[in-house]
């Protein structure tokens, strides 16, 4: 019989454990105001929106994206996102034809965003109307690259995987390499993460969160480490406006995995408690599961949550 993670566990293992348990005021552009996509029930508590979309045949290897699926699975999800029947129509409420845009990728070599990914993203900035000379696509050199240095949107886009410092590496910190001293934001389980979000006018430039959930890695047990035996074809995508939330949702189903590939709720080195203090501390975005408004589309074998 399958074991479950419930919101009271999610809330309690998080404080505890990863798994189981230059750009100052001068880039900020006026007008700009962070918007998040969600509702508010029946107690007036707004819920934010994320989508978890998956596609059996969203991987054409291993850890290789099958790049029309993908696209067609972020095209979907977007639609669901914003509530609209056309992906340009949602693209089109987060970027401008006067936008400049920074695609926010992620390069480490055993689990990267991937060109394939990189390129649908473009696709899309494109097909609203921005000029291919005012998109980019970067991950270590954006703190000196004019174009992010004065983007108006970003577009933060990574995998999922487990982290030594932080316990888990999602969308709350895809951006430190905006970070001049990226080390700063490493003491108590990179608790203090999310401020990153602030020094560097992230709150309002960042647009969009896309969390690659293809091939997430669901343990590791060191700086840098990796293991072909730790991942698995999960063939998802979350995405949302929000990274907390984003975040929140992948460590759930990433926790769900640990307990069924160990049997237990084996805990790892590091807490990923950064992902609620982004919430209680900081006031990022939301982590609580159950202020969450989670949509499921597509393939549900094994979704974990």
């Amino acid at each position: 019989m399958k074991k479950t993670i419930t919101r009271r566990d999610f809330l309690r293992v998080a404080a505890v454990s990863p798994v189981a348990t230059a750009f100052v005021s001068r880039y900020k552009h006026p007008g700009l105001k962070r918007k998040l996509t969600g509702f508010s029930n029946e107690t007036g508590t707004k819920k934010i929106k994320v989508v978890l979309i998956r596609d059996k045949n969203a991987l054409a290897g291993f850890k290789e994206p099958n790049k029309e699926v993908v696209q067609h699975m972020l095209d979907e999800a977007m639609k669901a996102l914003f509530g609209v029947n056309d992906p340009m129509l949602a693209w089109k409420r987060i970027l401008e034809p006067s936008d400049i845009v920074g695609i926010k990728s992620n390069v480490w070599r055993y689990l990267p965003t991937t060109s394939e990914v990189e390129n649908i993203i473009k696709k899309r900035v494109l097909d609203a109307g921005v000029p291919e000379e005012n998109i980019g696509i970067d991950d270590r050199g954006v703190r000196r690259n004019p174009l992010f240095q004065n983007a108006t949107a970003i577009i933060n886009v990574r995998p999922a995987r487990t982290h030594d410092w932080s316990g888990i590496g999602g969308c709350i910190k895809n951006p430190i390499m905006f970070s001049p001293s990226p080390p700063k934001y490493h003491p108590d389980a990179c608790a203090d993460l999310a401020t990153l979000w602030d020094h560097h006018n992230l709150r309002d430039r960042v647009k969009l969160n896309i969390l690659l959930m293809l091939s997430p890695q669901f343990h590791s047990t060191g700086p840098h480490s990796y293991a072909d035996k730790y991942i698995w074809p999960y063939n998802g995508v979350l995405i949302s406006q929000d990274p907390v939330a984003v975040d929140s949702v992948a460590l759930q189903i990433i926790q769900a995995k640990r307990l069924e590939y160990f049997g237990e709720n084996k805990p790892s080195q590091t807490p990923a408690k950064h992902i609620q203090l982004a919430e209680t501390r900081h006031q990022l975005g939301v982590a609580d599961p159950g202020r969450i408004d989670l949509m499921k589309l597509g393939w549900t074998e094994n979704i974990l949550i």
